[in-house]
């Protein structure tokens, strides 16, 4: 018989995606505390998708009595940078003890290991309140493992495109219903890849779980001025766009390694993939170089933008 995992906001975007994936190797459990959308994961992947509340660590806890996970992916969390800034108690109790939940259950089941979706927000210099709950997670995470027999990790990257909530889905109804796209970030610069991008990172954790214990694992990523996305989805749609007030808790550039975090990160190699690995407290022999943000990153050209969008069967 496979082995479980249970993905923690499996209801989600990311969740359905690692549900379709992993499906064919593991018996995929998808919770979320929103029975419409479990209804729609299961129905989207073929997954098992059920209630689950890490508010709750009683509902963790019965989850994973039930079905014995061997390995959880923490994906649930409040993610919106402006909701988190309106409901700052919200974010924090969700990404924060919710975090401290599913780790606590994990090491009183015996659960195997526990890997935490994290993002480039939770990279110093921290802009905003999401950012600083996962930070925290990370933290948190990295830290359990050192004295845990449950095995813990996170990933870190940057947007997913066509993610709930994300600029693609809101500019596809902007350009349907108002022929026009308004947006707040036209000078900002982000992280951004495919969702089939994101669950290649949380397989390679899953499968390399035992060189990740305590650390932060991230892969170099390319990066987009807003202007430059506008550009290219509005020549594909034909609509113009204009710019609108900035929102609480947006930043210019996005970090994805701090600059006080890189005399503790290392390249390594999983299957001659490159990839980042973070170890808060042990400096490296071989560290990166500084600061890894959007402002110095290789940059997307016209061709993989497009790409992107027009890539949204997901």
């Amino acid at each position: 018989m496979n082995s479980t995992i249970l993905i923690t906001g499996g209801s989600g975007f990311l969740g359905r995606a690692l549900g379709l994936k992993l499906r064919e190797k593991y018996n995929v459990i998808l919770a979320s505390r929103n029975n419409g959308l479990n209804q729609y994961a299961a129905q989207t992947t073929g997954c098992n998708a059920l209630p689950l509340d890490i508010c709750n660590i009683t509902s963790i806890k019965d989850v994973i009595k039930r079905y014995k996970p061997r390995v959880i992916i923490h994906a649930a969390a409040t993610k919106f940078v402006d909701i988190s800034e309106n409901n700052p108690y919200e974010c924090i109790d969700v990404n924060i003890l919710g975090s401290q939940n599913v780790a606590k259950a994990a090491m009183e089941e015996n659960v195997e290991a526990v890997i935490g979706i994290s993002t480039d927000k939770a990279a110093p210099p921290v802009g905003n309140i999401y950012g600083h709950t996962k930070a925290v997670m990370e933290r948190l995470f990295s830290s359990l493992d050192t004295f845990s027999s449950t095995s813990f990790g996170c990933v870190r990257f940057g947007n997913i495109a066509w993610s709930t909530g994300s600029v693609f889905p809101i500019w596809k109804q902007m350009t349907l219903n108002d022929r026009i796209v308004y947006s707040s970030g036209i000078g900002m610069r982000r992280f951004i890849f495919s969702v089939d991008e994101a669950v290649n990172l949380v397989e390679t954790a899953l499968e390399n779980i035992e060189h990740l214990k305590g650390s932060v694992l991230s892969v170099p990523m390319k990066s987009v001025e807003i202007s430059d996305l506008l550009d290219v989805w509005c020549d594909i749609y034909s609509v113009p766009y204009e710019q609108i007030p900035k929102r609480n808790g947006d930043k210019i550039d996005e970090v994805l390694i701090g600059g006080i975090e890189a005399p503790y990160t290392e390249q390594i190699y999983f299957s001659t993939n490159n990839y980042f690995r973070l170890d808060f407290g042990k400096i490296k022999d071989s560290p990166v170089a500084g600061e890894i943000s959007t402002l110095n990153s290789s940059k997307m050209n016209r061709e993989e933008i497009a790409n992107l969008i027009l890539n949204s069967d997901v």
